[in-house]
C-alpha cells in the first residue's frame, strides 16, 4: 500500500495536514463559511461524506487491494470521496482546536501498547478475547487490557 501512494504521487510534492488545514481554513474564510463550521455541522457533514464513500463499496462484495478490476472513473470517484471525508476531518480537528498528526500519532502509540503485536500479530479476535486466553484468573494480571472497542482488535484502523 506504501508503494501505491508513492507511485500515484510521483512528480508531486507531498501534501502535509498543516498545508491541508491552512487551505481549508482559507477556503472557508473566502465564502464566509467560518459561521456555518461549528463542530456539530462539521461532524454531521462529515458523517455524510462517510456514508457517500460507503455507498461505493455498498454491494461488491471483498475488494482485493490495489482495486484491480475496477475502472479509472470508480477509482477516481473513490479518491474524491475519501477527499471529502479527509477535508472534512481536517477542518473540525482545526475548529477544535485539536492537532490532528500530533493526536494521530499519540494514538498509534496508545494502540500499539493496547494490542501489542506479541499477543495480537495474525490475528483478528476482540481484544478481550485476546485477553482471556493469556491470562490466568485474575483480571489484575499485567497482560490484561480492557476492551473499549466492540468492533474488534483493530482500534482506530489499520
Amino acid at each position: 500500500m506504501k508503494g501505491q501512494a508513492e507511485n500515484e504521487g510521483e512528480g508531486s510534492k507531498g501534501v502535509n495536514l498543516e498545508e491541508l488545514k491552512n487551505k481549508m481554513a482559507d477556503f472557508a474564510e473566502e465564502r464566509d463559511w467560518d459561521q456555518f463550521h461549528t463542530p456539530r455541522n462539521l461532524l454531521l457533514a462529515l458523517v455524510g461524506e462517510v456514508g457517500e464513500l460507503s455507498e461505493i463499496f455498498q454491494w461488491k462484495g471483498e475488494v482485493p487491494r490495489g482495486l484491480p478490476d475496477w475502472e479509472e472513473k470508480e477509482k477516481q470517484h473513490l479518491g474524491e470521496e475519501l477527499s471529502d471525508v479527509l477535508l472534512y476531518l481536517v477542518r473540525l480537528s482545526d475548529i477544535c482546536g485539536i492537532d490532528l498528526g500530533k493526536a494521530a500519532l499519540r494514538k498509534l502509540e496508545l494502540n500499539a501498547i493496547k494490542y501489542p503485536a506479541s499477543l495480537c500479530k495474525g490475528s483478528s479476535k476482540k481484544l478481550a478475547l485476546l485477553n482471556k486466553s493469556t491470562t490466568t484468573t485474575s483480571t489484575n494480571s499485567s497482560f490484561y487490557i480492557s476492551s473499549d472497542n466492540e468492533n474488534g482488535a483493530t482500534d482506530g484502523g489499520e
